[in-house]
C-alpha cells in the first residue's frame, strides 16, 4: 500500500512538473492577450459610462486622462518598489526552505513524501482557482459592489 500511494505521488509529482514548462514565447503571446482584453473592457466601461452618465466628449476625455494619470502612477510605483517585493520573496523563499528542511526531518521519508505531494497539490487547486477567477473578471473574495457609476 506504501509503495502504491509512494507510486502515485511520484506521478502527480511529475505531472506537474512536465504542466510546469511554458515556452516564452508563449508567456509574451499571453501577455499580449491580456492587456488587449484589458483595454478592450476598458473601453467598454468608459462607453457604458459615458451612455449611463450622459458624458460629453469633453468630460470623456478628462475621465480617460485621469486614467492614464493613475494607470502611470500605479506603474511607478510597482517600479519603485520592485526590489523591496523581490527582498520579501526571497525572504519568503529562506523561510520556506527552512521549514521543509525541518519537516524532513520530524517526518519519515513515506510521510515527507507524501506531505509534499500533498502540498503540491493544494498549490495546484489554489492556482487553479486563481486562474479561472482571473478569466471570469470578478474576485470572490474582494468583490466590491457594482455601481453604475464606477470603472
Amino acid at each position: 500500500m506504501k509503495k502504491l500511494v509512494l507510486a502515485a505521488a511520484f506521478i502527480v509529482t511529475g505531472s506537474f512538473a512536465m504542466a510546469q514548462q511554458v515556452n516564452p514565447q508563449d508567456k509574451k503571446i499571453n501577455r499580449e492577450e491580456m492587456h488587449k482584453k484589458m483595454e478592450q473592457k476598458h473601453e467598454e466601461k468608459m462607453a457604458e459610462m459615458q451612455k449611463d452618465l450622459n458624458l460629453n466628449e469633453a468630460q470623456v476625455a478628462k475621465i480617460k486622462g485621469l486614467h492614464e494619470k493613475r494607470k502611470a502612477e500605479m506603474k511607478a510605483n510597482f517600479e519603485k518598489n520592485k526590489g523591496e517585493r523581490q527582498a520579501r520573496m526571497e525572504k519568503m523563499k529562506a523561510k520556506r526552505q527552512q521549514m521543509d528542511a525541518e519537516m524532513k526531518s520530524i517526518l519519515s521519508p513515506e510521510q515527507y513524501d507524501k506531505w509534499q505531494a500533498s502540498r503540491k497539490a493544494k498549490m495546484e487547486e489554489r492556482k487553479a482557482a486563481m486562474k479561472e477567477r482571473g478569466f471570469k473578471g470578478e474576485r470572490k473574495m474582494m468583490a466590491k459592489p457594482q455601481s453604475g457609476a464606477s470603472i
